[in-house]
C-alpha cells in the first residue's frame, strides 16, 4: 500500500498540475467552514505538506475573515469572492470583498513598540509572514496570497 502511496506522491509533484475555480460565499463568519473544507480537501489530494497545509489555511481563513467583518461589514446580503489556482509548484488565493476598501499601508505594524497591545494589524502581519507573496489590488478589497510548493520532496 505504501508503494502505491509514494507513486501516487511522485506523479503529483512530476505532474503538470493546473486547478482554477473559485466560489463565493455571503459575508456570515459561518461560512468560513466552507474555505476551510476546501483546502482541507485540496491539501489531502495534492498532498500539501503540513507546513505549507498550515500556513495555506491560517493566511486565507484570515483573508476571508477581513473580507467578511472589515470589508463587507458582516453584511450577509454582500458576496466574498475566493478563487484560487493550484500549479505543481505553488497555490494561489485571491480573495475579494465589496467593501470601501482601506490602504494596507496605513495599517500600523503590531510588532512595533507603540502598537504591541493594539488589536489593529495582526491578521495582516500574519498573512504577510505565512504567505510567500501578498499583493493588494482594487483599493485593498483584494488580496492575493501566494504560497510556494515543496516541490524536491522524495524526487
Amino acid at each position: 500500500m505504501s508503494f502505491y502511496v509514494g507513486v501516487l506522491d511522485f506523479l503529483l509533484k512530476m505532474a503538470n498540475i493546473h486547478v482554477e475555480n473559485s466560489i463565493s460565499i455571503a459575508s456570515e463568519i459561518s461560512n468560513v467552514a466552507e474555505v476551510e473544507a476546501l483546502i482541507d480537501n485540496q491539501s489531502a489530494m495534492f498532498k500539501f505538506d503540513d507546513d505549507v497545509y498550515g500556513k495555506l489555511l491560517l493566511a486565507v481563513v484570515e483573508a476571508v475573515n477581513n473580507a467578511i467583518v472589515h470589508g463587507n461589514k458582516s453584511d450577509s446580503s454582500k458576496q466574498v469572492n475566493i478563487s484560487y489556482v493550484i500549479e505543481s509548484d505553488y497555490v494561489e488565493y485571491s480573495i475579494s470583498d465589496s467593501g470601501e476598501g482601506f490602504d494596507p499601508n496605513c495599517i500600523p505594524d503590531p510588532t512595533e513598540l507603540e502598537n504591541i497591545e493594539k488589536f489593529s494589524g495582526r491578521g495582516l502581519f500574519l498573512m504577510k509572514n505565512l504567505s510567500d507573496e501578498m499583493e493588494f489590488s482594487d483599493n485593498g478589497r483584494k488580496v492575493r496570497l501566494k504560497f510556494l510548493l515543496n516541490t524536491n520532496d522524495n524526487l
